[in-house]
């Protein structure tokens, strides 16, 4: 999947063959990535071997709550984006969580990724509603949010636990009839900033 304005972002399932590529990318980011990480409760480690990271995506992916993918720039690993805890039936709605290496931040990657993902939801993957929880101290996220005219919708109190703590989040969402019909993508490139 393309965000259809640069063929060079690609985002698409991780696999056996990324392990070494996104194991680097993961540990050269641990702090920057740090303060948004979920952790655990309990103070237990959380970590799994990659292989077992794989099939529990998988097992997800094919129980349809799961939309896993790798965000790729010019060949090479950046970030992930995934939708989760996607309800069928009555709901149809599902939340969206990303992550790109420092690197890759600031260069509009995440926002085209993000407005990707959500084109897809909304169409083929036939979501109504997609929403994206934010810590307010993430100012980036924020951004990336305000670019794409998500629809703020307040704060949940101790919503995750982040960083070793219940953290608030902001709350946005956007639903098919918030988009009126135009490609996430197209909200953002009539108001990007130059030079992205």
């Amino acid at each position: 999947m393309t965000d259809g304005l640069d063929p060079r972002l690609v985002l698409r399932p991780l696999g056996r063959r990324d392990r070494a590529e996104w194991e680097a990318l993961r540990r050269a980011n641990t702090a920057y990535l740090q303060p948004w990480d979920p952790t655990s409760p309990s103070g237990a480690a959380t970590r799994v071997g990659y292989a077992q990271y794989l099939r529990g995506m998988a097992r997800e992916a094919r129980e349809g709550t799961l939309l896993p993918l790798t965000i790729e720039v010019e060949g090479r690993l950046a970030g992930q984006v995934h939708v989760f805890g996607i309800g069928r039936g009555s709901l149809l709605s599902g939340s969206i969580g990303y992550w790109v290496g420092k690197a890759d931040a600031g260069r509009g990657i995440t926002t085209r990724a993000l407005a990707a993902v959500c084109d897809y939801a909304l169409g083929p993957l036939g979501l109504h509603r997609i929403e994206v929880n934010i810590r307010p101290e993430n100012l980036a996220s924020l951004a990336v949010v305000a670019h794409l005219r998500f629809r703020e919708e307040g704060v949940r109190s101790r919503y995750m636990h982040i960083a070793g703590a219940w953290r608030d989040h902001r709350s946005f969402a956007l639903t098919v009839e918030d988009t009126a019909g135009q490609p996430v993508i197209q909200r953002w490139v009539e108001r990007r900033p130059e030079g992205i």
